[in-house]
């Protein structure tokens, strides 16, 4: 039997739609940094309402935050071990994230563990969050190419550095929540536009 031969147009297609679907795959479709940024920016926002209403203990909704990472985190570990023989080709790009992520989480526990046990200020232990934020959010940008997160590490930093002068922890959350607002969430709302637009035309 024989094959039939791709016309030129047939075969340009081909070609278009390999491109859109490798672009798609290099791309991040933002929800990880808008569910993580939403959850930040509501646990700095309510902790500061706390702080001015003395409702709960200082760190009462950081440690509801804590329970819910570690529940998000689980799922997401059980989930991509199940998924593991179904998923497809690991290409580069994703096992450099994959051990960039690992990375991050040591330095993040490092950071989190030193404010509980009192070897750093909550103050200027949120301040090195922020410069943490700044480095990984930098790293994904460059890697993807992907200009609002270079932008958004850029503004994460500088809101690092003006923690560095604040002295009340209620304002601390102020820049944390202002900070995750421009390096997560609207970089990510962007990421997940640029990703659905990438879709082919049904």
């Amino acid at each position: 039997m024989e094959e039939k031969e791709m016309s030129g147009q047939e075969s340009f297609l081909v070609i278009q739609q390999m491109i859109q679907k490798a672009k798609k795959e290099q791309r991040d479709d933002g929800k990880g940094w808008i569910v993580w940024g939403w959850l930040l920016f509501c646990a700095s926002m309510v902790t500061y309402l706390n702080l001015k209403f003395n409702w709960f203990n200082t760190f009462f909704f950081w440690n509801i935050f804590g329970l819910l990472s570690l529940v998000l985190l689980v799922y997401e570990s059980v989930r991509s071990f199940l998924l593991k023989k179904s998923a497809r080709v690991k290409t580069y790009t994703m096992a450099v994230f994959e051990k960039l992520n690992v990375g991050f989480f040591i330095s993040l526990m490092l950071i989190i563990i030193s404010m509980n046990t009192g070897g750093v200020h909550p103050v200027q232990g949120f301040a090195l969050l922020l410069g943490l934020y700044g480095f990984w959010i930098l790293i994904y940008g460059a890697i993807l190419e992907f200009k609002p997160s270079v932008i958004g590490a850029f503004i994460t930093w500088g809101f690092a550095f003006a923690s560095l002068f604040v002295k009340e922890f209620e304002f601390t959350m102020l820049l944390h929540a202002a900070a995750v607002l421009c390096g997560y969430i609207i970089p990510g709302h962007l990421a997940n536009r640029e990703f659905h637009n990438l879709q082919p035309m049904k």
